[in-house]
């Protein structure tokens, strides 16, 4: 073996390490159903169809049977299959549940006044980069729509290691493992503020997590959960 090969061979073990740390690699994530377009306020007189999505115990979508209710159809009918009508002033706790396929049962509520106008509850989202590495890696983060393209981005706080050999950063439901997850791309940021524009596909309540994996080595270095 040359001087040289054995040297990279050197840098790859120390960078592996690095990257993993002491963290206990778990793969798995509670399964959860997830309501994708939730409001507040659903004006009186009208329709609005919810949807939800159940993600399994790898953070992976799964289609599942789900079933719709309302805890008060006077006020807010809802039918098996989410279609709701605002039938007078009040509030309504709005549920959707089923069965995950390992045999759980999942469930998410969203408590819905009917009022004068409809009103979406989230129109943006936010977090905080973490490093679960020796690597540094910190600063805010938002998600949000602009201009009609869905961004994700990130403060002057932000500050990314320049020492990894291959620094990506993805949007996932499983914090643990890159596998499934959404590629945004290669870090070509370290520092300050910046986005990404994210395609048409991505809507804001798809993803739990921004994650950043050394890709040459399948290692976390850090991520940050959505508020």
């Amino acid at each position: 073996m040359t001087r040289n090969v054995f040297a990279i061979l050197i840098f790859g073990v120390l960078v592996l390490h690095g990257c993993i740390g002491d963290d206990i690699i778990e793969d798995r994530v509670d399964p959860v159903v997830r309501v994708s377009n939730a409001i507040d306020t659903l004006k009186n007189g009208t329709s609005y169809q919810f949807e939800a999505t159940f993600f399994d115990q790898v953070g992976m979508e799964v289609m599942i049977d789900l079933s719709w209710s309302s805890s008060d159809e006077n006020i807010i009918s809802v039918s098996e299959t989410g279609l709701a009508n605002a039938l007078q002033i009040g509030n309504a706790l709005i549920t959707v549940d089923g069965l995950a396929p390992s045999g759980e049962q999942v469930s998410a509520e969203l408590l819905v006044a009917v009022g004068e106008e409809t009103i979406g509850s989230i129109s943006e989202r936010t977090g905080t980069l973490q490093t679960t590495s020796s690597y540094e890696l910190k600063g805010d983060f938002i998600l949000k729509e602009e201009g009609g393209v869905l961004k994700l981005s990130f403060a002057n706080n932000y500050q990314a290691s320049t020492a990894l050999p291959g620094l990506y950063i993805y949007l996932t439901n499983n914090p643990s493992t890159s596998s499934g997850a959404f590629e945004i791309g290669a870090v070509t940021e370290f520092e300050g503020a910046h986005s990404y524009d994210l395609p048409s596909s991505i809507d804001l309540m798809d993803y739990e997590y921004v994650l950043y994996f050394c890709k040459p080595f399948n290692a976390k270095v850090g991520d940050g959960q959505f508020n």
